[in-house]
């Protein structure tokens, strides 16, 4: 049974999910004029980034490994993701096709998830950990303002990186579901 203490990571996903929000609307407030609120979308972005890492740490090392962690935390770094990204291809000129693929890729693997969910719980790769890991890094340097262009540059490929790393995971994903869904109906 999950209580006190041991509830933390989950509050730490839940939190991850609340500064999405709050992420973007800082960001729709600058406007890629990169003021005072793009310091503070950088702010809460980097803050909501690290307790991805927290949560699964403090997950592991209390052994409180949760089906919710398990499908939270991924929803919640895919939300911070594509919400930081669909801001920067709005106000900064950052290219939609990313953030198209991205997008698509994530349903689709969140979809086949919540699928086989009262069977199996497919957590994440480390393939998508690495992924996620990218595109927290290539946003969190879109973020900043006033880099030099070389800036911007490292941040695209890394972007990029992480739309191939994307598109890798996720047919090692459909495999591991349609093994799911084998496993399910033979148990059936």
């Amino acid at each position: 049974m999950v209580s006190g203490m041991d509830r933390l990571p989950n509050w730490l996903t839940w939190a991850r999910l609340a500064a999405v929000p709050i992420v973007m609307v800082l960001l729709a407030l600058d406007d890629g004029r990169e003021g005072a609120d793009r310091w503070w979308a950088l702010v809460v972005f980097v803050v909501a980034a690290l307790t991805d890492f927290l949560d699964g740490y403090l997950a592991r090392r209390w052994h409180v490994i949760t089906s919710f962690g398990k499908l939270a935390d991924p929803l919640a770094d895919k939300a911070l993701v594509l919400g930081t990204l669909l801001m920067l291809c709005i106000t900064d000129g950052v290219p939609w096709w990313p953030l198209v693929i991205l997008f698509v890729r994530e349903v689709a693997v969140t979809v086949g998830r919540l699928r086989v969910a009262h069977t199996a719980v497919i957590p994440a790769s480390r393939g998508g950990k690495v992924k996620t890991v990218l595109q927290l890094v290539s946003i969190g340097l879109y973020l900043l303002p006033g880099m030099p262009h070389w800036v911007d540059v490292l941040a695209w490929w890394l972007l990029v990186a992480s739309v191939a790393l994307a598109v890798i995971t996720w047919v090692d994903y459909e495999a591991r579901l349609a093994r799911a869904r084998r496993a399910a109906a033979d148990a059936a």
